[in-house]
Protein backbone atom coordinates (compact mmCIF):
# COMPACT_ATOMS: atom_id res chain seq x y z
CA UNK A 1 0.00 0.00 0.00
CA UNK A 2 1.49 3.16 -0.86
CA UNK A 3 1.12 5.74 1.43
CA UNK A 4 2.19 9.39 2.55
CA UNK A 5 4.18 10.43 4.97
CA UNK A 6 5.90 13.35 6.90
CA UNK A 7 8.23 13.69 10.01
CA UNK A 8 7.54 16.43 13.22
CA UNK A 9 9.68 17.61 15.63
CA UNK A 10 8.55 16.74 19.31
CA UNK A 11 10.27 17.11 23.06
CA UNK A 12 11.02 13.42 22.01
CA UNK A 13 12.35 13.67 19.00
CA UNK A 14 11.56 13.37 15.60
CA UNK A 15 8.14 11.72 14.99
CA UNK A 16 7.58 9.88 11.55
CA UNK A 17 3.89 9.95 10.85
CA UNK A 18 2.28 7.53 7.98
CA UNK A 19 -0.85 7.05 5.77
CA UNK A 20 -3.78 7.71 3.43
CA UNK A 21 -4.84 11.09 3.19
CA UNK A 22 -5.63 12.01 6.52
CA UNK A 23 -6.13 8.78 8.12
CA UNK A 24 -2.80 8.24 10.42
CA UNK A 25 -1.76 4.65 9.98
CA UNK A 26 1.61 5.15 12.07
CA UNK A 27 3.44 6.73 14.60
CA UNK A 28 6.85 6.32 14.92
CA UNK A 29 9.21 7.53 17.67
CA UNK A 30 12.98 7.96 16.83
CA UNK A 31 14.01 5.70 19.03
CA UNK A 32 13.34 2.29 20.37
CA UNK A 33 12.72 -0.91 19.07
CA UNK A 34 9.36 -0.02 17.02
CA UNK A 35 11.34 3.09 15.40
CA UNK A 36 10.31 2.42 11.88
CA UNK A 37 11.06 4.34 8.11
CA UNK A 38 9.31 5.07 5.57
CA UNK A 39 8.39 1.76 3.20
CA UNK A 40 10.24 2.54 -0.32
CA UNK A 41 6.82 2.65 -2.04
CA UNK A 42 5.87 5.64 0.56
CA UNK A 43 6.27 9.22 -0.26
CA UNK A 44 6.60 12.08 1.31
CA UNK A 45 4.29 14.96 1.48
CA UNK A 46 5.89 17.77 4.38
CA UNK A 47 2.36 19.30 4.45
CA UNK A 48 0.44 15.99 5.62
CA UNK A 49 -1.22 15.04 8.70
CA UNK A 50 -2.00 18.72 9.74
CA UNK A 51 -4.65 18.10 12.25
CA UNK A 52 -2.35 15.42 14.03
CA UNK A 53 0.71 17.45 13.97
CA UNK A 54 -1.46 20.10 15.72
CA UNK A 55 -3.13 17.83 18.13
CA UNK A 56 0.24 15.88 18.98
CA UNK A 57 1.62 19.47 19.68
CA UNK A 58 -0.94 20.40 21.86
CA UNK A 59 -0.76 17.47 23.85
CA UNK A 60 2.77 17.97 24.52
CA UNK A 61 1.87 21.36 25.61
CA UNK A 62 -0.13 19.91 28.17
CA UNK A 63 -3.31 21.35 26.03
CA UNK A 64 -5.15 18.03 24.62
CA UNK A 65 -5.75 15.54 27.09
CA UNK A 66 -7.67 13.17 23.87
CA UNK A 67 -6.52 13.01 20.43
CA UNK A 68 -9.67 12.89 18.03
CA UNK A 69 -8.13 11.84 14.74
CA UNK A 70 -9.55 9.37 12.16
CA UNK A 71 -7.09 6.04 12.61
CA UNK A 72 -6.26 2.97 10.80
CA UNK A 73 -4.03 0.51 12.68
CA UNK A 74 -3.81 -2.87 11.25
CA UNK A 75 -3.62 -6.21 13.14
CA UNK A 76 -5.20 -8.95 14.27
CA UNK A 77 -8.87 -9.34 16.06
CA UNK A 78 -7.28 -9.98 19.08
CA UNK A 79 -4.49 -6.60 18.64
CA UNK A 80 -7.54 -4.55 17.68
CA UNK A 81 -9.68 -5.41 20.86
CA UNK A 82 -6.79 -4.62 23.18
CA UNK A 83 -5.40 -1.51 20.95
CA UNK A 84 -9.49 -0.26 21.49
CA UNK A 85 -9.31 -1.27 25.13
CA UNK A 86 -5.81 0.92 25.30
CA UNK A 87 -8.02 4.21 24.02
CA UNK A 88 -10.60 3.99 26.46
CA UNK A 89 -7.19 4.38 29.21
CA UNK A 90 -7.70 8.22 30.63
CA UNK A 91 -5.38 10.69 30.54
CA UNK A 92 -2.73 10.48 33.33
CA UNK A 93 -3.60 7.25 34.25
CA UNK A 94 -2.36 3.63 33.86
CA UNK A 95 -3.55 0.53 33.66
CA UNK A 96 -1.86 -3.14 33.91
CA UNK A 97 -1.56 -6.16 31.68
CA UNK A 98 -3.84 -7.65 33.48
CA UNK A 99 -6.17 -4.89 33.34
CA UNK A 100 -6.17 -4.90 29.89
CA UNK A 101 -6.99 -8.67 29.57
CA UNK A 102 -9.57 -8.52 32.10
CA UNK A 103 -11.31 -5.77 29.84
CA UNK A 104 -12.08 -7.37 26.51
CA UNK A 105 -12.76 -10.73 28.99
CA UNK A 106 -9.46 -12.75 28.77
CA UNK A 107 -8.31 -12.66 31.69
CA UNK A 108 -5.26 -15.03 30.99
CA UNK A 109 -4.09 -13.48 28.39
CA UNK A 110 -1.50 -10.95 29.99
CA UNK A 111 1.06 -12.06 27.50
CA UNK A 112 -0.43 -11.74 24.69
CA UNK A 113 -2.10 -8.25 25.84
CA UNK A 114 1.90 -7.47 26.14
CA UNK A 115 2.75 -8.67 22.54
CA UNK A 116 -0.21 -6.93 21.43
CA UNK A 117 0.14 -3.81 23.19
CA UNK A 118 4.26 -3.82 21.82
CA UNK A 119 2.88 -4.15 18.07
CA UNK A 120 1.15 -1.18 18.51
CA UNK A 121 1.61 0.79 15.22
CA UNK A 122 -0.17 4.04 16.43
CA UNK A 123 1.83 4.61 19.88
CA UNK A 124 0.80 7.73 21.76
CA UNK A 125 -2.43 8.14 20.04
CA UNK A 126 -3.19 4.78 21.15
CA UNK A 127 -1.83 4.92 24.42
CA UNK A 128 -0.03 2.12 24.76
CA UNK A 129 2.59 4.19 27.02
CA UNK A 130 0.00 3.84 29.84
CA UNK A 131 0.09 0.09 30.44
CA UNK A 132 2.48 -0.80 32.91
CA UNK A 133 3.77 -4.11 34.58
CA UNK A 134 1.29 -5.39 37.45
CA UNK A 135 3.68 -3.55 40.27
CA UNK A 136 3.54 -0.74 38.40
CA UNK A 137 7.25 -0.88 36.41
CA UNK A 138 7.82 0.46 33.46
CA UNK A 139 7.86 -2.29 31.64
CA UNK A 140 9.02 -2.29 27.31
CA UNK A 141 7.65 0.36 25.26
CA UNK A 142 8.32 0.47 21.42
CA UNK A 143 9.59 4.05 21.79
CA UNK A 144 12.17 3.00 24.59
CA UNK A 145 11.62 3.19 28.11
CA UNK A 146 12.71 6.38 28.78
CA UNK A 147 9.94 8.29 26.31
CA UNK A 148 7.38 5.96 28.17
CA UNK A 149 8.80 7.90 31.44
CA UNK A 150 8.57 10.91 29.76
CA UNK A 151 5.49 10.49 28.41
CA UNK A 152 3.60 9.18 31.85
CA UNK A 153 5.25 12.31 33.42
CA UNK A 154 3.96 14.87 31.01
CA UNK A 155 0.59 13.49 31.99
CA UNK A 156 1.38 13.49 35.35
CA UNK A 157 0.87 9.49 36.17
CA UNK A 158 4.32 9.51 37.45
CA UNK A 159 6.69 12.12 39.44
Amino acid sequence: MQLEYTYMDSPVGQLLLAGDGEVLHYLSFPTGKMAMQPAYDWYLHRAAFKQARHQIDDYFAGQLKQFDLALAPQGTAFQMQVLGALQNIPYGQMRSYKDIAQAIDRPKAMRAVGAANGRNPIPLIIPCHRVVGANGSLTGFGGGVETKAFLLRLEGAIS
